[in-house]
C-alpha cells in the first residue's frame, strides 16, 4: 500500500488519471476536465505520472512545444480501480453516480479477485488464496 500511495497519494494524481480514462487529452482539455487544478500543479502531476510510467506524452507541436496525454499500459491497469473509487466516492458524498450495472440485465456489478489462468475466484481475506 505504501508503494501505491507514494505514486497516487496526492490530491490530484487520481483525478488526472481518471480524466484520461476515456482517451487522450491535450493539456487545456485535461485542465478543463479536472476543473480547479492550478496549471503548475497539473504540469507537476503530469511529469510525475510520466516518470512513474502511468502517463505517456505524445508531442503534436514543436513550437510551442505541446503534447497530448494518454494512459500507458500500466495506467490502464488502474481503470477498474479508478472507476470503482469514483463510484464509491460519489455514493459516499450523496452524488448522482451510481454503482455500475450490467447492461444486459441491470444487475449491479461487483469487483472480484480471480485467477485468469484457472478461472477460479480468490478470496483476499484468506491468506492462502492471495500472495502479494
Amino acid at each position: 500500500m505504501a508503494d501505491a500511495t507514494a505514486v497516487l497519494g496526492d490530491r490530484w494524481s487520481l483525478a488526472v488519471l481518471a480524466a484520461l480514462l476515456d482517451g487522450p487529452l491535450r493539456y487545456g482539455e485535461l485542465r478543463a476536465r479536472i476543473g480547479t487544478i492550478a496549471p503548475n500543479i497539473l504540469s507537476a502531476r503530469l511529469k510525475k505520472l510520466q516518470d512513474e510510467g502511468l502517463v505517456l506524452a505524445t508531442p503534436y507541436s514543436q513550437r510551442p512545444p505541446r503534447a497530448d496525454y494518454r494512459l500507458s499500459a500500466d495506467g490502464h491497469e488502474l481503470s477498474d480501480l479508478l472507476r470503482a473509487f469514483a463510484a464509491w466516492g460519489a455514493r459516499l458524498r450523496g452524488g448522482s453516480e451510481q454503482t455500475p450495472t450490467h447492461a444486459a440485465c441491470g444487475t449491479p456489478l461487483e469487483l472480484r479477485w480471480w485467477c485468469p489462468v484457472c478461472a477460479e475466484p480468490a478470496t483476499p481475506e484468506l491468506e492462502a488464496d492471495v500472495r502479494v
